[in-house]
């Protein structure tokens, strides 16, 4: 059940059932366990690869590489306006079916089918074999066999998802009680969206870990701040006003959002000319009344709302009326892309277009600072000179995302030792 207030003893870490003593990263500096995460854990769980509006019409795609489950895919609407997803390779000798100049670049379009750059092999957009150059030499060959390898796709809320278990769970039952509670968001009225990408020399749950929690922004990200507020922020302990497991997933509440700071003197003074900042815009639209799972303390002071949507799907709910994607795609075990996407209501003029970018830059200036310490982070564990680490009661859920990492692993080796297959792992939690 939701966890709203902190226990009235003892700890999170205690509360939700996790260990208190020093942790290892063994996790994040092994070659052989990254495979088997591949393995157990982006082969068998819900991947987030875009949103609905990437496919607006009957025969839009985009393609997503996904190197943490060995493939490539290619996401389509069909002619009957339904989603699909393939493995994107073509069936004649395996090939990259779609791509334009770089084979390792995503790409998306419109088309009426798929073709084969390499023999010409065509697919319609339900990934039947159309077509096949010289048909007459091959020998039996039954066009039927040899469609798109079906990749399971599904849509919550407007985010496409893939699953490359054919026996998964519904992507609804997946989501749990964490995505329930916030279904009816207005995501499709937030259609301004910025991007940027960064490819990150760390394993990609170290970088999960720095957005779980807020004990490092005082003092990474202060020179972020005017001098009076980085000595405000440094000078006290912030804390999550709430936090929350559900099975795998977790969610982090806490403090900020302030439209607009009470003490004008505490920002810089692009930031009082534009009224935007790291929190957005400080008068953000009318969304109406929000889902009762956003800001689950009910505190007067909540700005934010972080929700980890196992493996690496973040979504980051603003009190100003905006929202922010984080993924974390790993490329090995000690490397990862990391995408941020920051969500607005489209400007109706030309300051609010202005104000969402300082936004978008703001936040493009955190990721960064975050990425590049994570990078010596990245350097200095798999040196093996310590192998402990103490974390404090505000680092609970990066307890949780390694236990429960770990747990995926645990399940997939042992029941390869048993030599019998995998189905999809048992959600490994900390709570109830």
């Amino acid at each position: 059940m939701p966890h709203f207030t902190k226990p009235e003893s003892g700890s999170w870490t205690e509360h939700f059932g996790l260990a208190t003593e020093p942790v290892n990263y063994d996790d994040s500096i092994s070659p052989e366990f990254y495979a088997l995460e591949q393995e157990a854990v982006f082969k068998k769980t819900w991947l987030n690869v875009g949103r609905v509006e990437q496919l607006p019409k009957n025969g839009s795609f985009f393609t997503k590489e996904l190197d943490g489950a060995k493939t490539s895919v290619i996401v389509v609407r069909n002619k009957d306006g339904e989603l699909r997803a393939y493995h994107n390779m073509c069936r004649h000798r395996g090939n990259k079916l779609v791509w334009n100049d770089y084979p390792r670049e995503e790409t998306a379009g419109m088309c009426r089918q798929f073709t084969c750059k390499y023999h010409g092999w065509r697919y319609d957009l339900d990934g039947k074999l159309t077509f096949v150059q010289q048909e007459s030499e091959f020998f039996n060959l039954d066009k039927a066999d040899y469609g798109l390898k079906n990749v399971l796709v599904d849509e919550w809320q407007g985010f496409v998802f893939v699953n490359f278990d054919p026996d998964a769970a519904p992507l609804k039952e997946y989501m749990g009680a964490l995505g329930a509670g916030l279904e009816g968001y207005p995501f499709g009225q937030l259609t301004q969206k910025h991007t940027y990408r960064a490819e990150i020399g760390s394993n990609w749950k170290l970088f999960i870990d720095a957005f779980m929690e807020f004990y490092h922004a005082p003092v990474l990200h202060s020179k972020q701040s005017v001098s009076e507020e980085a000595r405000k922020l440094q000078g006290v302990g912030y804390e999550a006003l709430a936090y929350d497991i559900d099975g795998p997933h977790a969610m982090v509440s806490s403090w900020g959002g302030m439209s607009p700071p009470k003490d004008l003197s505490m920002v810089k003074p692009i930031e009082r000319v534009l009224r935007s900042g790291l929190f957005g815009p400080w008068e953000g639209p009318d969304l109406g009344e929000l889902p009762e799972g956003i800001n689950p303390a009910r505190h007067p002071a909540w700005g934010i709302d972080s929700f980890l949507f196992f493996p690496n799907f973040m979504l980051l709910i603003w009190k100003p009326g905006w929202y922010l994607t984080y993924h974390y795609w790993p490329t090995s075990y000690n490397t990862h892309i990391f995408e941020c996407s920051l969500y607005f209501e489209p400007p109706k003029n030309a300051f609010e277009r202005i104000q969402q970018e300082m936004a978008v830059v703001t936040f493009k200036e955190f990721g960064l600072q975050d990425g590049n310490t994570l990078e010596a982070t990245q350097t200095m564990i798999e040196s093996g000179a310590v192998t402990e680490f103490p974390l404090c009661d505000q680092e609970v859920m990066l307890r949780h995302l390694h236990k429960v990492v770990r747990g995926y692993v645990a399940e997939h080796s042992a029941a390869q030792t048993q030599g019998h297959p995998t189905a999809a792992p048992t959600p490994v939690s900390a709570a109830s």
